[in-house]
């Protein structure tokens, strides 16, 4: 798999080189704030994000909460098995950083050490959009565009080549997106216990919504249902 990290002349090389290349008219405490958004900030970014969507679906209630709940649940799971399922594939590749085959490279990050395939920072990022957008459509296009960023800014430290971004992009979609629905099964039933307790429902329900309030809909539709079977 070192055949991965050759130099020579590849569209995957020319653009990590292009996007790095921007980093070398840019002014010091340009470079440091890119260096921070790119290995922390956006993470950070996009946990608030989830919790900001998560204050929206509270505060929104309604019958169909427990589902869109449930899938913002799923979000930062997703994300944390991504990169649970990229440590045996880091081992299997052994891609190693850019800056170690390639001279000429501004390495704005500092520290950065272990292999390059795939980017963690990627992987993560975009698993986290993804569950947030079946969760919520416009918090999950704002997390897609901060994902997006993410990947640019790996690249643009010189950290990561084009690829490793996405081959992240390609995994924490795949793991975020084809198990959601299994996820949203397993865990629309907690969510649902978690709103009918008196304590613990506050992290579901509407501020100030007993939990009667948020059950009685669905008691009310099982109570119509039955009244229709036995009218039939």
């Amino acid at each position: 798999m070192a055949a991965l990290a050759e130099s020579g002349s590849n569209p995957d090389v020319d653009l990590l080189y292009d996007i790095n290349g921007l980093a070398k008219d840019s002014p010091h405490w340009f470079a440091r704030v890119m260096e921070f958004v790119g290995e922390y900030g956006l993470l950070l970014g996009m946990v608030l994000l989830v919790l900001w969507c998560w204050l929206s679906l509270r505060r929104r209630g309604g019958v169909d909460v427990s589902g869109a709940m449930a899938a913002l649940v799923w979000a930062p799971l997703a994300a944390a098995l991504a990169v649970l399922v990229n440590v045996p594939i880091r081992g299997f590749v052994e891609r190693p950083r850019p800056f170690a085959d390639h001279q000429g490279l501004d390495v704005l990050a500092s520290g950065t050490t272990g292999y390059s395939f795939v980017s963690d920072h990627a992987t993560l990022t975009m698993a986290l959009a993804v569950g947030l957008f079946v969760a919520h459509r416009k918090f999950g296009f704002i997390g897609l565009g901060l994902a997006l960023l993410e990947g640019f800014c790996r690249v643009y430290l010189g950290v990561q080549y084009p690829t490793d971004v996405i081959g992240g992009f390609a995994l924490g979609t795949a793991v975020a997106l084809l198990l959601s629905p299994l996820a949203t099964v397993l865990l629309t039933p907690l969510v649902r216990a978690v709103e009918g307790s008196p304590r613990a429902g506050r992290l579901v329900r509407p501020r100030g919504a007993r939990p009667a309030e948020t059950v009685l809909p669905d008691a009310r539709a099982d109570q119509a249902a039955e009244e229709r079977d036995l009218a039939a």
